[in-house]
């Protein structure tokens, strides 16, 4: 009698599946959710469809086990792996792990109590109390009944033990309770009305479409897409929105219950692993209507998927840096493809990979020109800090400090934008001009004064600051050079000393909580100067404030990245549009040693059509994205000489296409990161060439990885560092 087999994909780092046997009288389907031993351990895999598995003759295959209580993934989301391991040439099993996180333990059971009718031996006032709230026969949680009875946990114990009280086990918490897309009509403009009647079309007919929700900052998107996700609930399909930050979660958690009654599903890294094992199972069981989260829900195995919304698409956010390398926004708008459902990519600064799109017709551009409050969008001016900066040792110019003062007087709020984490950029020594660089990477340790830490922001090294220097040994003799948020407000506390002033940065002790709790005063008005980070760009909605100072917005031009202008223009774009929302008049204010830079220019006059058309000009004469392709190849090892060698070796090997230019290699700008030594290279292609197949075929025939020596692969890459 023939072995029957089954090809099973596991989450580990491997490229094919593994074949086992199947027991007798069992059944498998490609997309079932299995058991099977590897080695000695036993894992949850994936029936893989045949073909891909490479069996030695005589092999002895072990016996997979019977499915596991969760429904197969959808043949669609199969194939979804497969596109994204085959495209950014990341192991097909680490795909496979960003999608399985299923639980086999399950939940632990949930129990309440309820009146037994047993006497207790003994009776207290507090018993009393308990069995006087019982006696209506609900069940309850046991903390819940001890606090309405107001009583300690040990007394519902006792009382269980001495039979007056009994244990019922009480159904799972439902992950989200169903919305309900009728539950709040939203009051919309003629704008979001047209907008939102294409979406629920879309939402509707189902098949494959991108709309490009191009709105200006404040011109309510959110209640737009909100429509779609609406008829797809209708319709009986879930819906995935996408956002760029886990601190934008809570307040759009909040605008979905008013508009749907409830939540939706979270998914990001903040959520517990019981919650999100818990989520991933109601996803692909079908009990989750709409999930809100992270870049990596894209990876939920849903039963009925009806339409994709990516939130902020422009958001660098969405490109995932280690591991499996994609970027979510592309990777959305391949799953609608292979899924046939509709895209909805929404943002007042698009990417210019998806302006091109619009451009050309490939996704249909829905415009939403006006606030939906009515307020016009803030006016921009500069002011040219080599003509009218502050003072030596200060950082708000007194053009800006007198806006500022202006704004506080009628009762308004400020922000001072500045995107440099921590109190300052270097540390110097006065005496022998010693810096304090990070021991494993090529970079400076950032003072964090508040923590009283010198840092290192790329491999997170950290150590006190020094007592005597390093080299000199001269004691005190370090100085700060250069701002940082927290240096910011130090002048603000001495400009203003009056005012209420808030620092918003990521790194700041406390977490997601203490941020959303800040973000929270905020908006409640109980803050006069915000000063923040890019973290004050995303999205939020601050009623109160009016005035927007940058404090140097030419920060991030100069990194040589091809991307450095749009960046720029899309991070003060979105920071500036926080004003005037509600009913204060919006001002920004932009500090620039560059006035007559494009993107100065055009963020002044308010052209984000001129911006864009020369931006791609540009991209397009020079061959770069999105008219050609680019993939990086990062080789790194802790020994320099072995990181070149390879590299070099590497290039020597790449096959001869005329279709392909490979730049390098030469050292990563970052040439030192977590005590490894990095070299890079660039492949470059048209744009409709098979690049990951080139580069697969490339590795194949290349030098062979030895000791510390690894070769990461980036397509599409977002970093140049």
């Amino acid at each position: 009698m023939t072995e029957r087999t089954v090809d099973v994909l596991v989450p580990v780092a491997v490229d094919a599946p593994y074949t086992y046997r199947i027991p007798e009288g069992l059944a498998l389907l490609p997309g079932a959710i299995v058991a099977a031993p590897l080695g000695n351990r036993r894992v949850i895999g994936c029936v893989w469809p045949a073909g891909r598995a490479r069996v030695p003759a005589g092999a002895r295959l072990k016996a997979v086990s019977a499915p596991l209580d969760v429904p197969p993934f959808p043949a669609e989301f199969v194939r979804f792996i497969d596109w994204v391991a085959d495209y950014t040439l990341a192991p097909r099993g680490m795909v496979l792990r960003m999608a399985l996180r299923f639980d086999e333990r399950g939940e632990a059971a949930r129990v309440g109590v309820r009146i037994a009718g047993g006497v207790p031996k003994r009776k207290t006032a507090a018993r009393e109390r308990v069995l006087a709230l019982m006696a209506d026969g609900l069940v309850r949680a046991k903390a819940d009944a001890a606090r309405e009875a107001g009583v300690t946990p040990t007394v519902i114990s006792g009382l269980v033990d001495e039979g007056a009280l009994e244990i019922v086990e009480l159904p799972p918490e439902p992950v989200a309770r169903p919305p309900d897309p009728d539950y709040a009509q939203p009051e919309l403009t003629e704008a979001q009305a047209s907008a939102a009647s294409t979406l629920r079309e879309a939402a509707a007919a189902g098949g494959f479409s991108v709309h490009l929700l191009d709105g200006v900052t404040g011109s309510g998107k959110t209640e737009v897409y909100f429509e779609a996700v609406a008829e797809a609930i209708r319709r009986g399909r879930q819906a995935l929105i996408l956002l760029p930050e886990i601190a934008l979660t809570t307040a759009f958690l909040d605008r979905f219950a008013e508009r749907f009654g409830v939540r939706p599903a979270e998914w990001h890294s903040q959520v517990s692993p019981r919650k999100r094992a818990r989520t991933w199972e109601a996803v692909a069981k079908g009990e989750v209507a709409v999930v809100a989260g992270a870049r990596s829900a894209l990876f939920l195995p849903f039963q009925r998927l009806g339409l994709i919304v990516v939130d902020e698409e422009h958001d660098p956010a969405y490109k995932q840096e280690d591991g499996v390398h994609y970027h979510a926004r592309d990777m959305a708008v391949v799953r609608g493809s292979l899924a046939g459902l509709p895209v909805v990519l929404s943002s007042a600064t698009p990417s210019i990979e998806t302006e091109v799109n619009a451009r050309r017709g490939r996704y249909q551009r829905l415009e939403l020109p006006e606030r939906f409050s009515g307020s016009a969008v803030p006016p921009l001016e500069a002011i040219d800090l080599r003509t009218e900066g502050p003072p030596r040792g200060r950082w708000i110019a007194p053009r800006l400090e007198a806006a500022v003062r202006e704004t506080l007087a009628r009762g308004e709020q400020a922000l001072l934008f500045l995107n440099r984490r921590g109190y300052a950029p270097l540390t110097l020594c006065r005496t022998c001009g010693h810096r304090m660089r990070c021991p494993n990477c090529e970079a400076w340790l950032v003072e964090h004064r508040y923590r009283q830490q010198l840092s290192c922001h790329h491999c997170g090294f950290t150590m006190p600051p020094p007592a005597a220097c390093p080299k000199c040994e001269t004691k005190d003799s370090f100085v700060a050079c250069g701002p940082g948020v927290e240096r910011l407000e130090e002048e603000a506390r001495k400009l203003f000393p009056e005012a209420r002033t808030q620092v918003l940065s990521s790194d700041l002790s406390g977490g997601v909580e203490r941020l959303q709790a800040e973000l929270a005063a905020i908006t409640r008005g109980e803050v006069d100067i915000v000063i923040g980070t890019q973290l004050v760009a995303k999205g939020h909605h601050f009623p109160s404030l009016a005035l927007v100072g940058v404090v140097d917005a030419d920060l991030g031009l100069g990194y040589g990245d091809p991307r450095a202008a749009e960046r720029t223009f899309q991070l003060l774009h979105q920071v500036v549009g926080r004003a005037g929302r509600e009913a204060a008049a919006g001002r920004g204010l932009l500090q620039t040693h560059q006035p007559e830079h494009p993107v100065m220019q055009a963020l002044i006059a308010g052209d984000r059509n001129a911006f864009y058309s020369r931006e791609i000009a540009e991209r397009e004469e020079a061959g770069l994205p999105p008219f050609f392709r680019l993939a990086s190849l990062i080789v790194s090892a802790k020994d320099g000489p072995a990181a070149e060698g390879h590299a070099r070796r590497l290039a020597a090997t790449a096959p001869r296409n005329e279709e392909v230019r490979i730049l390098g290699p030469a050292e990563a700008p970052l040439a030192l990161v977590r005590g490894r030594r990095r070299w890079r290279l660039l492949a470059k292609s048209p744009r409709n060439f098979d690049l990951s197949g080139y580069l697969r075929a490339w590795l194949a025939a290349g030098p062979k990885v030895t000791g510390s020596l690894q070769v990461t692969v980036d397509v599409d890459p977002q970093s140049f560092l």
